[in-house]
């Protein structure tokens, strides 16, 4: 990303319960409402997946909820949202979904310019053993932070 790129948000659980593999940069088709909610950072891709229906991709569970000084002509928080792919993206998408069974997990929601794009990964999906080592690894390397911290404090 260039600089000056400002990110919303992050789906942080995506790398927990998947193993992200490719990665690509989408489009989002938004109503203005939605636009001003998400620069207000009231967007969330926590539960969020993506998924291929007739040709096209969407994105389900992304909650960006109303805008506060909307009128009747607000948004739905969870409506279905197209995801502006290539079309050779979408057959390639299509392709390692299908073969691969893989899903489309949203990473980051950002700003690019003055367009707001999706950064969707494939991942494949994680059991609870490879979760529990993660986590393992994850403490570990705590545990060596904090000794390391600990050494470095005394030694002065």
């Amino acid at each position: 990303m260039a600089e000056g790129n400002k990110i919303f948000c992050t789906n942080r659980k995506a790398r927990f319960d998947y193993f992200l593999m490719e990665s690509f940069e989408t489009g989002i088709s938004l109503k203005g409402t939605e636009v001003k909610s998400i620069r207000a950072g009231r967007a969330n891709l926590k539960d969020s997946y993506g998924r291929i229906k007739n040709g096209e991709v969407f994105l389900y569970n992304c909650h960006i909820s109303p805008y506060d000084n909307g009128n009747i002509n607000n948004h739905d928080p969870l409506r279905p949202r197209k995801l502006l792919l290539k079309r050779s993206e979408i057959r390639k998408l299509i392709g390692k979904t299908n073969l691969q069974s893989v899903t489309l997990v949203p990473t980051k929601l950002y700003q690019s310019g003055k367009w707001i794009k999706v950064e969707i990964q494939l991942g494949k999906g994680k059991k609870h053993y490879d979760k529990r080592e993660d986590k393992a690894k994850l403490s570990a390397q705590r545990e060596i932070q904090r000794a390391m911290k600990d050494h470095n404090q005394r030694g002065r």
